[in-house]
């Protein structure tokens, strides 16, 4: 089955084809824009507990177990709450719905998703920040392309996710090559359609992660398929919560002692790239050693910054962007960000890892 297209004259069109599921819950009528209004209202300010209380639980998002395999090999203290599950989960869109679902109390995403559930009426905040500092998406041409770099874009379909990292790093691009949303075919879909989109040749470009690259071209450059790299980078990789799961004060505790043994996994994945090639990209992706290596040499260093300024006014900038193409409606993203947690994940990490 195609997939559709979108320019400027059907952006709401496109909007809601895009939510789905999601959409006939939160309504993008005036129902989530009224939604929307009044973000932030009911929202806690309460001081965190010192001490998570005994039961406390947690429902964390773990992308292809990589969480749980960080902390298992970083050999970290036990938590002080029980982890009743870890789910298999990573796509913003899908995030949102778990959210929604009382499925997952927290997940690990890109700046874009927060902005996407504000829009969609359901509130939520980010917790926790890690500055990344280098680009983590490529584009991916069709086999037999003869797009050579984002010039080329005009005219051509784009997988397009709004709800996702991949699409404000989409967006971003586009306007530092001068082109706007009307040069282009956005195609509305997922991430986790971008590949087969890709190989049917239904979109021309798509921005796959550091990671999906080398086996796409392994698998298909031998037939004209080719990656564009560029400078664009999406600075926020961040932790985030319900309001809901915030304004319960145990839960609250316990997330304020999960942050720190997110942040120390990452710095162990980093700090020891040969054992997490083997450990994660050979065994559990069934990528080969020298893919494994191809990715971990472009990794982002861990960044948590003390202060959470340059990240408000990136989320800040990433709203506009979202705005100006009619994806969204303008707003002020400081609503977003549950402050009480602001310096938490730096403490826990060395100065090198601070910024």
């Amino acid at each position: 089955m195609p997939v559709s297209r979108t320019s400027g004259v059907d952006r709401r069109l496109f909007l809601a084809s895009l939510l789905g599921a999601a959409a006939g819950v939160a309504g993008l009528s005036g129902c989530a824009e009224s939604s929307a209004a009044t973000r932030g209202e009911g929202a806690s300010t309460a001081p965190l507990a010192d001490k998570v209380p005994a039961g406390t639980s947690l429902k964390i998002a773990s992308f292809q177990g990589a969480q749980q395999l960080q902390l298992k090999l970083a050999k970290l203290p036990e938590l002080p709450f029980t982890v009743s599950s870890w789910l298999n989960i990573g796509a913003g869109p899908d995030v949102i719905n778990a959210f929604r679902a009382k499925s997952l109390d927290v997940a690990n995403n890109a700046g874009i998703p927060p902005i996407q559930a504000h829009y969609q009426g359901f509130d939520a905040k980010i917790v926790a920040i890690n500055i990344t500092r280098k680009p983590n998406y490529v584009f991916a041409t069709k086999p037999g392309s003869d797009i050579e770099s984002v010039d080329d874009f005009r005219g051509k379909k784009l997988a397009f996710s709004q709800g996702q990292a991949q699409g404000v790093v989409l967006l971003r691009a586009l306007k530092k090559a001068g082109l706007k949303y009307d040069d282009v075919n956005l195609v509305p879909l997922t991430s986790n359609q971008f590949l087969t989109a890709l190989q049917s040749g239904q979109v021309d470009i798509a921005p796959l992660g550091n990671s999906q690259s080398p086996a796409y071209l392994k698998q298909y450059e031998s037939k004209g398929a080719r990656v564009i790299t560029t400078d664009v980078v999406d600075l926020l990789s961040l932790l985030w919560a319900p309001v809901s799961v915030l304004n319960d004060k145990a839960k609250a505790a316990a997330v304020a002692a999960f942050i720190p043994q997110w942040a120390q996994g990452l710095v162990w994945s980093y700090e020891n790239p040969d054992v997490w090639n083997e450990e994660f990209y050979v065994k559990t992706q069934n990528l080969t050693l020298d893919q494994a290596r191809s990715i971990t040499a472009l990794a982002n260093k861990p960044l948590f910054p003390p202060s959470w300024d340059e990240a408000v006014a990136w989320e800040q900038e990433t709203a506009d962007l979202l705005a100006e193409g009619g994806f969204v409606k303008k707003f002020d993203v400081s609503s977003l960000f549950d402050h009480r947690f602001e310096g938490i994940a730096a403490k826990s990490v060395a100065a090198q890892y601070r910024r």
